[in-house]
């Protein structure tokens, strides 16, 4: 069976609603969470090079107590990160979070580098790298939090209001890796979000929220705090998040217009 085929057979499954991989199914933890957000230029602080939702949705906390970084990086890979040593970045904040008195929790998000020809990354070792890294993470006694790519908010010349799917196969796979891993999971369907919510704001409502003209792939500040929030919301539909609910911060006027599909 195929990786696509695998992916599919795992959105089928009755077992567990999409938002979770597997339910948490403990009592919630008093400790403030301390959230790591790791991931591509779709997650990284703004700069000229990329800028994504993780500083928007950082922005959300209660902090302190509650406590978040981005290393997010640019150009990065599920491959990459591990090569570069952002990963063992990633891991050593675990590892001090937890010393600290924290809940730690790390955020996953690739795809957008990854399915790139000259990377040379399958599909399968796409899925397999997702796996391997929420591991980890639960071998430092974290939470992972897998999230499908954001979407590209690239439109054809004759549609306002259809963006492109380019990130597909990348959305299947990163949920086939939820539903494979062992321990729980909680997995954020961001790509499926963002592309239905610049699907009902139409092209030019969804342009403003480019890095700079041209870019249809990062976020500006603005941007990143429209889809931190889609995050947060997202998050807080989860099992995780009926504890995680009183460290972010609400903003209904934000969550409003996000979810009734009007430009924020």
């Amino acid at each position: 069976m195929n990786i696509i085929a695998i992916a599919i057979a795992a959105l089928l499954l009755p077992s567990a609603p999409l938002a979770d991989a597997k339910p948490l199914c403990r009592p919630c933890s008093p400790k403030p969470p301390a959230f790591i957000l790791a991931g591509d230029s779709t997650t990284a602080v703004q700069a000229p090079g990329g800028g994504g939702w993780g500083n928007g949705f950082l922005s959300f906390l209660r902090a302190p107590p509650a406590w978040g970084v981005n290393k997010g990086h640019n150009g990065a890979t599920t491959v990459s990160f591990v090569k570069g040593g952002d990963w063992a970045n990633v891991t050593r904040l675990i590892d001090e979070k937890n010393a600290e008195g924290f809940q730690v929790w790390v955020t996953v998000q690739f795809g957008h580098n990854d399915q790139k020809p000259d990377k040379n990354i399958s599909l399968a070792q796409y899925t397999t790298n997702l796996i391997t890294l929420t591991r980890s993470i639960h071998s430092h006694s974290a939470h992972p939090i897998l999230l499908t790519p954001l979407t590209r908010r690239s439109f054809p010349t004759n549609s306002s209001h259809h963006a492109t799917d380019t990130l597909h196969n990348e959305r299947l796979a990163t949920i086939a890796a939820a539903r494979n891993t062992t321990g729980t999971t909680t997995l954020l369907d961001l790509n499926a979000a963002s592309l239905t919510y610049v699907n009902r704001i139409g092209r030019d409502a969804a342009h403003a929220y480019d890095l700079k003209e041209g870019d249809s792939t990062h976020l500006n500040d603005w941007g990143s705090v429209v889809f931190g929030r889609m995050v947060a919301d997202l998050l807080l539909e989860t099992e995780a998040g009926k504890c995680l609910g009183p460290w972010i911060r609400p903003n209904a006027t934000l969550s409003r217009a996000i979810r009734d599909g009007v430009p924020a």
